[in-house]
């Protein structure tokens, strides 16, 4: 039997199928009408044979949730361009409540661009809408991909599911070419802290680094990483929080809630940061 997931691309069809699942419940916290057709009889296969895979359904629900509330938020805060990068299978310009006139770019390799567009094939964007083909490992392309935000800004950044996969050069080279475009406001992204990678790596590293998709981003500091590199942080989503807010938490959850009061201060903001929402704003 072959590995469940051959490219790193394949985490697409895995994280469309939690969408799926979280749009056919009676109290879905967000609808996607395209997320069962993206992730297709690949994207079951991966859920049903990857470890733990509907056991950790939850974290990436919320993070599709919590990054909806943000987007929706900063558009009307002002942004009007969003670059979507690795865009995978997000349908957001699709599904979203966004105005007619916000630009939204999703960028991705060849063969998922033209997986995108013959999914999407007769469905009508909520916005202005481009697909844009990129290798986001070169960084002699990123100045093009982010030269899409001049003279339509404020914009945004998202790399949703991204940056984990990536080395702290690259994220470094994404970080330094969103900022030398002055209309490049915000970058929307989700990270993890070296404790939680490790965990991770239990279920996962077999099956993703036999893929070519070892994860590898997970600053201790984030802070201390991006801030010289132009970002600041405005906004920290703790996965763990908002898992109990929309209530997608793990069984149990409200007791280890009430039991990790009697860990110390340090130890409990260590643990909310070990996953989250992170908005950062130009310096």
């Amino acid at each position: 039997m072959s590995a469940p997931i051959r490219h790193v691309s394949d985490t697409a069809l895995w994280v469309a199928m939690y969408r799926a699942l979280e749009t056919e419940r009676p109290d879905a916290l967000f609808t996607d009408p395209f997320a069962r057709r993206l992730a297709g009889e690949r994207g079951e296969r991966i859920l049903e044979t990857m470890p733990r895979a509907r056991a950790m359904a939850w974290p990436m629900i919320v993070r599709t949730a919590v990054m909806d509330e943000i987007i929706e938020r900063q558009i009307v805060l002002g942004a009007t361009t969003v670059i979507n990068l690795a865009a995978g299978l997000d349908s957001r310009a699709f599904r979203l409540r966004l105005p007619p006139t916000i630009r939204w770019f999703d960028v991705d390799l060849p063969d998922m661009i033209a997986y995108r567009q013959e999914q999407f094939a007769g469905a009508t964007p909520a916005c202005i809408h481009e697909h844009l083909v990129a290798d986001l490992s070169n960084p002699a392309v990123l100045p093009a991909v982010f030269a899409r935000a001049a003279g339509a800004g404020p914009a945004m950044v998202i790399t949703e599911g991204l940056l984990v996969y990536l080395t702290d050069g690259q994220v470094a080279d994404i970080a330094r070419a969103a900022y030398a475009q002055p209309e490049i406001r915000w970058w929307l992204s989700d990270l993890a802290t070296p404790a939680l990678l490790e965990m991770l790596k239990k279920s996962w590293h077999s099956s993703l680094a036999g893929a070519n998709a070892p994860m590898q981003f997970a600053p201790a500091d984030s802070r201390a990483f991006f801030e010289p590199l132009g970002w600041r942080e405005i906004e920290f989503r703790s996965t763990w929080s908002e898992s109990l807010r929309l209530k997608r938490s793990v069984p149990l959850a409200g007791f280890w809630n009430v039991l990790s009061r009697l860990a110390p201060k340090a130890r409990r903001d260590g643990q909310l940061r070990m996953s989250g929402t992170i908005l950062f704003e130009r310096a």
